[in-house]
C-alpha cells in the first residue's frame, strides 16, 4: 500500500475500476493520490498519452528522475524484465515511476500477475496499451485491481461528441468557441484528439491580444477551412432544401477532394438523417427542446436542422436516403463499382437526396 494514502483509498479504487474516467484519473493525480498501478487501454491514444505524461512529469521532481523514472518499451523488454524493476527501491526520492508504452507486445505476464500480487509501496508502475482493447476476463486484471490499480480503457469519441469535447477543452484554457466554429474544426479533423488538441492550441495562440472567444473567421485563417463550404453548411442547406447552395457546396468540395474526401462527408451525411430518422418517430417532435435531448444535442437551437428537415423530407424518403449513403459507402469502397471516382459518387447521392 501506498505510505501516503488510506487503506480505504484503495479499496475504493479498485471496486470502482469499471466506472473510472479519465476525468477522475486527473483529479487525482493533481491532489497527488497515485495508484500503485496503471493499465491504460483502449482505441483513443490521446486519453494514455495525455496520463502518462503527466505521471512522467508530475510525479518527481526534475533532479529525482535520472536515478528514479524509467520508460521502457514493450518490444525491448520482457515481463520478467519490468517486474525486476518495479521491484527496485527509489534513490533518495519517495518514489520510481516505471512506464511501459507499447504493452500491448508483452509476452508471458505470469511474473507481472506475481508482481501485482504484492507490488513495491515506492513503485508506481505504467502500462500503455494502445491500439486494442484490454481483455479484462484475465485473472492478471482481479489480480491488479485488489492491489488497488487503476484500469482504464479511452473509447473513441463519436463525432457527434466532438463539439462538447472542444467546448470543454477551451474552457479549461479560459477560451470559449462559436458554435459554427466548433464544428468546422470537429468536421475538418475528425475524432483524433491528439490533431484536434494540437489544431485548438494553434488556434488559440492565433487569438488577438485580448480575445478570448475563437470565430469561424479564425478557423478558416488558420485551419484552412471555408466557412461557407462545409459539411456544417452543407447540412443546413440539405435540411433547407437550397438546391443553389448545395450544388455550390458540393462543387467545391469537388475541387478540394483531399481535403474534402467522400469518405470523411459520408458519416456526417448518415448521422444527420439517421438523427431526423429518430425524430420522425417522436411523439413531440415538434418540440425543438426535447429533440435536442433525446439527440444528445447541446441544447434546443442545435436542433435547428432536423426541425427543418422534419418539413422537407418524409419518412418514406428519409429511409430511402439512409439506403442510398450505405449505397454510395459500398461505391466509394469499390464495392460493385469499378471506376466511378468520389465525386460523381457524391453528385449522384446529393441528386438523389434532393429529389
Amino acid at each position: 500500500m501506498l505510505p501516503f494514502l488510506r487503506s480505504s483509498h484503495q479499496e475504493t479504487m479498485a471496486e470502482k475500476n469499471v466506472s473510472i474516467t479519465y476525468g477522475t484519473i486527473m483529479r487525482d493525480l493533481k491532489t497527488r493520490k497515485f495508484a500503485p498501478i496503471y493499465i491504460l487501454g483502449g482505441q483513443e491514444s490521446y486519453y494514455i498519452d495525455k496520463i502518462s505524461d503527466y505521471l512522467a512529469q508530475n510525479v518527481l521532481q526534475p533532479e529525482e528522475r535520472d536515478f528514479n523514472q524509467t520508460i521502457v518499451y514493450g518490444p525491448d523488454v520482457t515481463s520478467a524484465q519490468v517486474a525486476d524493476l518495479a521491484l527496485r527501491y527509489p534513490m533518495m526520492s519517495e518514489h520510481q515511476v516505471i512506464i511501459v508504452k507499447e504493452s500491448q507486445t508483452l509476452k508471458n505476464l505470469d511474473p507481472l500477475q506475481k508482481y501485482f500480487e504484492k507490488p513495491q509501496k515506492a513503485t508506481i508502475l505504467v502500462f500503455c496499451h494502445k491500439n486494442g482493447k484490454l481483455d479484462l476476463k484475465k485473472k492478471i486484471y482481479s489480480v491488479a485491481r485488489k492491489a488497488g490499480a487503476v484500469i482504464f480503457e479511452g473509447k473513441k469519441l463519436y463525432d457527434r461528441d466532438l463539439p462538447g469535447f472542444i467546448d470543454t477543452y477551451l474552457k479549461l484554457k479560459g477560451v470559449t468557441i462559436e458554435p459554427k466554429a466548433s464544428q468546422m474544426v470537429g468536421d475538418h479533423v475528425g475524432s483524433d484528439l491528439n490533431r484536434l488538441t494540437s489544431e485548438l492550441d494553434k488556434l488559440m495562440i492565433s487569438l488577438p491580444k485580448d480575445e478570448k472567444r475563437i470565430t469561424a473567421d479564425l478557423v478558416e485563417k488558420e485551419v484552412g477551412v471555408s466557412k461557407d463550404f462545409n459539411i456544417f453548411e452543407l447540412q443546413k442547406a440539405l435540411a433547407k432544401k437550397e438546391i443553389f447552395k448545395v450544388n455550390e457546396i458540393v462543387t467545391y468540395f469537388n475541387k478540394n477532394p483531399k481535403s474534402y474526401p467522400i469518405y470523411r462527408l459520408l458519416p456526417q451525411l448518415f448521422s444527420y438523417f439517421q438523427n431526423l430518422l429518430i425524430v420522425e418517430y417522436m411523439p413531440n417532435r415538434n418540440n425543438q427542446n426535447e429533440v435536442a435531448a433525446k439527440l444528445g444535442l447541446r441544447g434546443g437551437w442545435a436542433a435547428g436542422d432536423y426541425m427543418t428537415g422534419l418539413r422537407y423530407y418524409s419518412l418514406q424518403k428519409v429511409i430511402l436516403i439512409l439506403e442510398k449513403i450505405r449505397d454510395t459507402d459500398a461505391k466509394s469502397k469499390g464495392i460493385g463499382n469499378p471506376n466511378t471516382d468520389g465525386g460523381e459518387l457524391l453528385r449522384e447521392l446529393i441528386f438523389f437526396i434532393l429529389h
